[in-house]
Formats: structure tokens, C-alpha cells, sequence
């Protein structure tokens, strides 16, 4: 399950989704080879705000990747609105929580 933020349009998930198939592409690229029905200026326009909140990057020349980030949200690891991750836990995190419940003799 994806958490969208209330700002995202339903253009986001194709352009993002489009991004985590191929390692880049313009908007034209997109309109003509993905699954997106959206006009190539409006995938440009959500292009420019996906790269503003950081789910892509814009690497010049009209071209985007998708970010760490970007990935997350696929994955359902991120909420857009918020922007806290969830049910993510790095191993950093385990191996902290399981040192704090060690009691030690001083």
C-alpha cells in the first residue's frame, strides 16, 4: 500500500513507477513509452514538483531518475504527507534497541 501524500496526482505514481523501470527519461520519453495518459506537459509539470519534494531528481536536459525516496514510496515505505517512513527498520536501529534492554553489573 502506497501513502500519498494529499499533494500527489495520480500522474505521480506512473511517472514514478516509469522511473523505477528505466534508469531515467523525459517526459516525452514517458508519454511515448510508458503507461501514462497524460499529456507530456502536464507529466513535465509533475515531473518539476516530484523533483522539488525529492522523489526525483532532475538531471538537466528535461531527463529524471527517481531517488532513494522516490523508491520508498513505491515500496509503500514512505508517507508523502508526513514524509516519515513506515515498517522500515535499518539494522542500525535493531542492533540500538536491543543494547538498550542490556542491563550491565557496574
Amino acid at each position: 500500500m502506497r501513502y500519498a501524500g494529499e499533494w500527489m496526482s495520480a500522474a505521480d505514481d506512473r511517472i514514478l513507477e516509469y522511473l523505477s523501470e528505466n534508469e531515467s527519461g523525459s517526459p516525452t520519453k514517458m508519454k511515448r513509452e510508458g503507461p501514462i495518459r497524460y499529456s507530456r506537459v502536464q507529466v513535465h509539470r509533475r515531473c518539476k514538483v516530484l523533483a522539488e519534494k525529492g522523489l526525483i531528481n532532475d538531471l538537466g536536459n528535461g531527463v529524471y531518475m527517481i531517488t532513494e525516496d522516490g523508491v520508498a514510496y513505491l515500496k509503500g515505505h514512505l508517507d508523502t504527507e508526513d514524509w516519515q517512513y513506515i515498517g522500515e527498520e535499518t539494522e542500525e536501529n535493531v542492533h540500538n534497541d536491543s543494547t538498550e534492554d542490556t542491563v550491565t553489573d557496574s
